[in-house]
């Protein structure tokens, strides 16, 4: 690791060989706190390149535990996170709305590393047990339309950072990595960025799969569509500005889409939303969410059609059912 951090504070980029490897060795416990600490310190401190970050995904993915859902047509819902915006928990929301909506979702995610409540903690409180039995998993897609991966379950290598993250309590390259690394490797993907650099970095990535998938960055920093502002969105085949004027909401203020200074609080938005009594902006923006998840399994159809769709599974109560048999 010596080696490796004196080429970072010389200025040097790794190749994505040896990014490869150095996660690898993370993963093996090689190495002590301090080193991983001034290691994951480096890429707060500039940008990471997209032969870093391909080599970490790629180490990842290979060292991953294995699930085969390849029976399914899924997709997964997933924020970097470190937006630092402190949201309830609109990805989890949105995921379960599309579940009800029909669809299949393999939703991968993790505890929070730098805001109050990430959909590992949400799902936790809510009575979720983690599993990486690939059986259990496939049970539960069947039933609730909807089965969780916890990343360190699946991730040996974010399982040994987990604690220096923890303590840490900044976006680390890991926030970077997560949405990108779904061990059941899922044929749709809607992921939500923390700045418009890591967007293209996922696009270049991304490109290179065989994924249908929209990316999506608000311009005030949110890694949603948060309704706050306008959003870049790019897609396999195309990039655009949307603001939330031209989908026909309403913008939003911040305030309106706080979730809360505790899990609990976190939990109650949450329930409120799936049980259909949120706000119109709380609904709005897990629902604009929603419809674009929707749009990424068929680009031709309509945002306005997609939007309906949500509504459907939203206010008849379907994303609660998809949560209320998950969790049983």
């Amino acid at each position: 690791m010596k080696i490796i951090l004196n080429k970072l504070f010389e200025q040097k980029q790794l190749s994505k060989k040896e990014a490869k490897t150095v996660l690898i060795d993370i993963a093996n416990n090689t190495y002590n706190t301090a080193h991983l600490a001034s290691f994951l310190t480096v890429f707060m401190m500039r940008p990471i390149s997209v032969n870093e970050l391909a080599g970490f995904r790629e180490a990842l993915l290979e060292l991953a535990v294995k699930v085969d859902l390849s029976d399914f047509n899924t997709i997964d819902l997933c924020g970097t996170g470190g937006d630092g915006k402190d949201t309830f928990n609109i990805s989890t929301l949105t995921s379960f709305v599309v579940a009800g909506a029909g669809y299949k979702v393999a939703k991968h995610g993790n505890y929070s590393a730098s805001s109050v409540s990430g959909s590992s903690n949400m799902l936790e409180y809510l009575g979720y047990k983690f599993t990486n039995n690939q059986d259990v998993l496939k049970s539960q897609i069947e039933k609730a339309n909807i089965c969780f991966l916890h990343a360190p379950l699946f991730h040996p290598a974010m399982k040994a950072v987990g604690p220096v993250r923890k303590d840490l309590g900044i976006r680390t390259f890991f926030n970077m990595l997560g949405p990108i690394v779904n061990p059941s490797h899922p044929q749709n993907q809607l992921v939500g960025v923390f700045n418009l650099e890591v967007a293209r970095i996922y696009n270049y990535l991304l490109q290179e799969t065989k994924q249908n998938y929209g990316i999506v960055h608000s311009f005030d920093g949110y890694d949603e569509i948060s309704l706050t502002s306008g959003f870049k969105l790019f897609t396999k085949n195309n990039e655009e500005q949307i603001t939330p004027e031209d989908l026909g909401l309403k913008r939003l203020k911040q305030s309106e889409i706080f979730g809360g200074n505790s899990v609990e609080e976190s939990a109650k938005i949450f329930i409120s939303i799936i049980e259909g009594k949120g706000t119109d902006a709380q609904n709005n923006v897990v629902l604009a969410n929603a419809a674009f998840a929707l749009k990424t399994f068929d680009a031709n159809k309509s945002f306005e059609t997609s939007f309906e769709e949500a509504k459907a599974s939203l206010f008849g109560l379907k994303a609660k059912e998809s949560l209320t048999k998950l969790v049983s």
